[in-house]
C-alpha cells in the first residue's frame, strides 16, 4: 500500500486529488497540508523512505530545479492526465524518478552545462564511484542516464523488467544514489553519458 500526504494550498485541489487517490486499491491518503514550502526539505531530511513528487501549475524550470535540489524525486505539471499522475506516484514510491517530459531534456542540458571541464586524468566512465558496478550495471546506468525507462531497457536489452529493476536497485545501492535522478546525475558526473 502506498500512503500519500497531499500538500496543496487550494482545498478544492486537495479534495480532487484525494478522490482520485482513494479510488485506487493500492493507495491511501494519510493526510493533507496547505503549505509545502518547507515540506520537501523536512521530509527528505527525515531519512526514511518517503519520496516527494511535485505537481505544479507552472511549467517553469526554476520550480523543477529548486524542488529537485531540495530532494524531490519527481516533478509533473498539473495538466498531467490522472493515469499519468497515478503512474508517477507509483514510480516514485518504488524508488524511480519522474520528470515531466517537457522538462527532462532542459534539466539534463542545464545540469550538463554546469559540469566542470573533465581533466585528462580520468577517462570517461573510469570514475572510482563506478568501480563496484558490473559491466551490465554500467550499461544500465548509462541508458538510465540517457533517460530510458525500465520498460524501454527491458525491451531494448532483452531483459525481464524484474531483472532491470534488480539491476537499478543494485546500482543505487552500490553508488549511494538515493533515487534514479541521482543516478542520472552520477552518469553525467562520471561521463558515462555526454551532453547532447
Amino acid at each position: 500500500m502506498t500512503t500519500v500526504l497531499i500538500v496543496d494550498d487550494q482545498p478544492l485541489q486537495r479534495f480532487g486529488f484525494r478522490m482520485l487517490l482513494e479510488s485506487q486499491d493500492d493507495m491511501s491518503v494519510v493526510g493533507e497540508a496547505s503549505n509545502g514550502s518547507e515540506a520537501i526539505r523536512r521530509i527528505v531530511s527525515s531519512g526514511d523512505r518517503t519520496r516527494v513528487l511535485i505537481l505544479t501549475t507552472f511549467d517553469l524550470d526554476e520550480y523543477a530545479y529548486a524542488g529537485l535540489r531540495a530532494g524531490a524525486s519527481g516533478f509533473l505539471i498539473k495538466d498531467t492526465q490522472p493515469e499519468e499522475l497515478l503512474a508517477g506516484i507509483r514510480a516514485v514510491a518504488t524508488g524511480d524518478a519522474v520528470v515531466a517530459p517537457s522538462l527532462t531534456r532542459r534539466l539534463l542540458d542545464a545540469y550538463a552545462e554546469r559540469l566542470p571541464t573533465p581533466g585528462p586524468e580520468t577517462p570517461p566512465g573510469h570514475d572510482p564511484r563506478l568501480t563496484s558496478l558490473t559491466d551490465r550495471e554500467r550499461e544500465i546506468l548509462t541508458v538510465v542516464g540517457e533517460g530510458w525507462t525500465n520498460t524501454e531497457i527491458s525491451t531494448r536489452l532483452h531483459l525481464a523488467e524484474s531483472t532491470v529493476k534488480t539491476h537499478v536497485s543494485r546500482i543505487l545501492a552500490k553508488t549511494g544514489s538515493r533515487d534514479r535522478i541521482q543516478a542520472v546525475i552520477l552518469a553525467y558526473d562520471t561521463r558515462l553519458v555526454e551532453p547532447s
